[in-house]
């Protein structure tokens, strides 16, 4: 992944959450952390879902998936877990491959254990998103 030289540990991640502030935020931490050289932002799960179907149908899909993808679990409509859940069951070798972060503000342990019932490689972090936590993913 982030061989000596590169700028950049990832070329492309993705964030899920409807808030624009933290999206923001998140953003720019991303990038002064070098941690990532492009960021999809999406506001909703039902449109970062079709974003990523589209993606996988790119000639160079492989090289434009995102690795790791950041989700909010409160969101409107289609919450974190059914995003989750959704991305789960996709057949894509792309998404088998890419590691899923939950950022979010809940301080509920049933949340984290929902996670994990989920998929036990499913990240849990807590807002704000910060250089250390990018460091140690």
């Amino acid at each position: 992944m982030f061989k000596k030289g590169d700028k950049y540990r990832h070329n492309f991640v993705m964030i899920i959450d409807d808030n624009e502030l933290d999206n923001y935020i998140n953003t720019r931490t991303i990038k002064y952390s070098f941690f990532s050289k492009e960021i999809y932002v999406n506001t909703g799960s039902t449109s970062a879902m079709e974003f990523l179907e589209n993606l996988e149908k790119m000639p160079d899909s492989k090289n434009v998936f995102p690795k790791i993808i950041f989700i909010d679990l409160n969101m409107p409509v289609i919450d974190g877990f059914q995003f989750i859940t959704s991305f789960k069951s996709m057949k894509s070798k792309l998404a088998k491959k890419c590691k899923l972060v939950i950022l979010t503000s809940s301080v509920y342990e049933e949340d984290k254990k929902k996670a994990k019932a989920i998929s036990r490689d499913i990240v849990f972090l807590s807002k704000p998103l910060t250089s250390k936590m990018l460091s140690d993913l």
